[in-house]
């Protein structure tokens, strides 16, 4: 199961959290993954921030995976240049060692995924005339402003055996169970470069990419799951692409799948009805991870978010897939309780159990409940209070 560190409330009780077993030596990645219990939420880059005064591994561990680039866990790359590197320095990797054991013991069951670049990168990540860097009537080509990255040429296969070969020395380091990917698409490129990852990492190592809300049928094969970025959800359309690629991805990429949905906040971080919403659709439709977020445009860093005590209380595992309702809505059965997910442009719905069951948003304790349209709870059986 995950182990999630105790609400706040009982602060008292955080050191428990130092006494979980680590995952047994030889345990797959796909076994771990297998383990956790929902809701599971995930870690983009930046951190859940509303925890004052908490360490801040403890707080990641929250999650039940994270992707960041190899530098925030404490691995460097040796050389001058990140881009020409294959090798970590040993004393980083020591050090990384250490903190993946730290967080491990907090969550065994913590996916870790190192971004690795290949689209953009800073000035500094190549020297300034290197081959490798994309140009426009002899200048590097901007891509990603806000960042001051420039476009890398991953049409050159020189390059993209440079990435696979980094891609290797991400998983031979040790810390890592995965990879993630940025701004993917299904084009030929991206094709020739996920072939010659996989080449070099072999099945068992996770690959994570950044579709938003897209389908990539050509490159489905040599992924585990989508990053979900999906930036635009404010109308019934939205809701619908994104329930069709996350239904989608959770029947043709590779096993074993870690699909990411995340959506942004419209007004603040106390939409809770979206944040509901985000949560339940991952559960009912998929075995995959959540995230609630502030959008990429805000002047903070991208992917800042709120930890919700609505994702807290554990559900346990699934007992089913999930099904789609003659009233509109989406539901599954886990081992504690109910989850129910309401489309945005449905009608109200009404949800009757025979037992009494304490509802997520409210806490209240009942056997009736109404979930609104664009919204959705989670609905725990009384016994399991």
């Amino acid at each position: 199961m995950s182990v999630r560190p105790i609400p706040l409330a009982i602060p008292f009780l955080l050191t428990a959290t130092l006494l979980a077993a680590e995952p047994a030596p030889n345990q797959t990645a796909a076994e771990r993954i297998a383990a956790r219990t929902f809701p599971s939420v995930f870690q983009a880059w930046n951190p859940a921030d509303n925890l004052k005064g908490e360490d801040k591994w403890t707080t990641l561990a929250r999650h039940d995976l994270v992707f960041h680039a190899p530098d925030f866990f404490g691995l460097m790359w040796a050389g001058e240049f990140q881009g020409l590197s294959t090798t970590f320095t040993k004393y980083s990797q020591e050090s990384a060692l250490r903190i993946r054991k730290r967080l491990l013991g907090k969550n065994p069951n913590l996916m870790m995924l190192a971004e690795l670049r290949y689209r953009d990168a800073h000035k500094s990540y190549l020297p300034e005339n290197h081959a490798w860097w994309k140009r426009k009537d002899g200048k590097p080509i901007v891509g990603w402003e806000e960042g001051g990255y420039f476009l890398l040429d991953f049409s050159n296969p020189a390059y993209r055996d440079q990435v696979a070969l980094q891609a290797k020395a991400v998983m031979n380091s040790g810390l890592f169970d995965g990879l993630m990917l940025d701004w993917w698409e299904d084009d030929e490129n991206r094709l020739a470069l996920v072939k010659a990852i996989r080449k070099e990492i072999g099945d068992s190592a996770l690959i994570l990419v950044n579709a938003n809300d897209r389908q990539t049928p050509r490159t489905a094969a040599f992924v585990n799951g989508y990053f979900m970025e999906c930036y635009k959800s404010n109308t019934v359309e939205d809701w619908q692409q994104i329930a069709e690629t996350l239904e989608w991805a959770e029947s043709n990429l590779k096993e074993p799948r870690i699909n990411c949905l995340e959506t942004w906040f419209h007004n603040s971080r106390k939409d809770l009805h979206l944040m509901r919403a985000t949560t339940t659709l991952s559960l009912s439709l998929s075995d995959g991870y959540c995230l609630f977020s502030d959008p990429n445009p805000l002047p903070t860093p991208d992917h800042l978010h709120d930890w919700y005590e609505f994702w807290d209380r554990s559900l346990g595992r699934p007992r089913a897939k999930g099904g789609r309702n003659k009233d509109g809505s989406i539901q599954r059965e886990f081992d504690h309780g109910l989850v129910v997910y309401n489309p945005l442009g449905n009608q109200p719905v009404t949800v009757d159990f025979t037992s009494p069951h304490t509802a997520a948003s409210s806490r209240k304790t009942a056997m009736t409940f109404t979930v609104s349209p664009g919204d959705g709870d989670l609905f725990w059986k009384e016994a399991q209070k």
